[in-house]
């Protein structure tokens, strides 16, 4: 690290610095109290989504107990033949947005299933179009919480280290300029008190 001059340049060099930093503190404390909201929303979003699972879950359990039938194969009915998935800027985190999700049910035999199989296919779809958005949910609080890591850092570093130093160090020059300043005076009344004298004598 340079070393720290003592003079009126270096003490408006720190001056400016200062006042930048107390500027700039405000806007991205205020930034991070925004990405600490829009944390909590995805983390409710991500949250919102788990209970739509589990009340899926639980009504395909209550009205649907003959998928434990395995004479019955559903494997690979549905599957998911494209995803949609866009990016909005939250903040400056570049966040996913799913748009669409394109399900495919697997030509069946009407007659050669028992009816409920319609229902079941109903269920698989909303059930995959969840856990793609619960995927999405998550990434999006994690991307947040980076996010805000990275703000609260820099609003530790501003408020922390770099305004107490700068503020530190125009304390320093000052102290500097001040005892200097002092010792001018004090040497120009030493030396007006010899040329005082010389003259006297």
């Amino acid at each position: 690290m340079a070393r720290l001059q003592l003079n009126k340049a270096a003490l408006a060099k720190e001056e400016g610095k200062l006042d930048s930093f107390r500027r700039f503190l405000p806007s991205l404390d205020m930034k991070r109290q925004q990405l600490n909201a829009a944390q909590a929303e995805a983390v409710e979003a991500a949250a919102a989504t788990r209970r739509e699972i589990e009340r899926l879950k639980r009504h395909v359990e209550k009205n649907l107990p003959m998928l434990a039938n395995t004479n019955i194969d559903l494997t690979g009915i549905v599957k998911v033949s494209r995803v949609d998935i866009t990016t909005e800027n939250v903040l400056g985190a570049p966040l996913p947005v799913l748009q669409n999700v394109a399900v495919d049910v697997l030509p069946y035999a009407l007659m050669a299933r028992p009816h409920w199989v319609d229902r079941v296919v109903d269920d698989l779809r909303l059930m995959l179009e969840l856990r793609l958005r619960l995927r999405v949910d998550e990434r999006r609080v994690d991307l947040l919480a980076a996010a805000l890591r990275t703000v609260t850092q820099r609003v530790n570093l501003f408020d922390k280290i770099l305004i107490p130093q700068a503020e530190a160090n125009i304390k320093r020059i000052r102290i500097y300029l001040g005892d200097a300043e002092r010792a001018a005076v004090v040497r120009s009344k030493i030396a007006k008190n010899k040329h005082r004298k010389a003259r006297a004598a």
